[in-house]
């Protein structure tokens, strides 16, 4: 590699991983005026949405649905819960495994929050195609940096 090259990889603009870290933080300022009006921060939210395609289900479910470990979950799910929106229990079938199920409060809050797409992508600027297809990109993008991962 000559140094041109070597040069061009140093350039904090040019790294995927910083674009993708970058627009993160611009999601969050979209997002954070539109939870707040929910009571939620964006994880919280995350949650819910995942409880809201489908309820009862185990903690490390929703972690792989999220990639979180159930130690960065649980703190999460405790304040949910004091808020009144979701319950825990126990598995009866598995008592090592903990159940997050959807308060009437919770089911509720999907109506207030249906909006929330629709004002994400249009502050995006894209159109619905171009979001889906960046949106698909990304996940084959997070796929395999998965299976690079692996390799290290």
């Amino acid at each position: 590699m000559d140094e041109a090259t070597k040069e061009d990889f140093l350039e904090l603009e040019k790294f995927l991983c910083f674009s993708v870290y970058s627009a993160s933080h611009a999601f969050n300022r979209i997002y954070k005026p539109l939870l707040d009006k929910l009571g939620l921060t964006y994880p919280q939210y995350l949650v819910m949405v995942a409880l809201w395609q489908e309820d009862d289900q185990s903690v490390s479910s929703i972690g792989e649905k999220m990639y979180l470990e159930s130690s960065t979950l649980t703190p999460l799910l405790k304040r949910l819960e004091g808020h009144g929106l979701v319950a825990r229990k126990r598995d009866p079938k598995d008592e090592r495994s903990v159940r997050v199920s959807l308060t009437a409060d919770g089911k509720a809050l999907r109506q207030k929050a249906e909006e929330i797409p629709a004002c994400i992508l249009d502050a995006t600027g894209l159109d619905l195609e171009t979001a889906k297809r960046l949106n698909r990109d990304l996940r084959d993008l997070r796929a395999q940096l998965e299976v690079g991962a692996q390799k290290l």
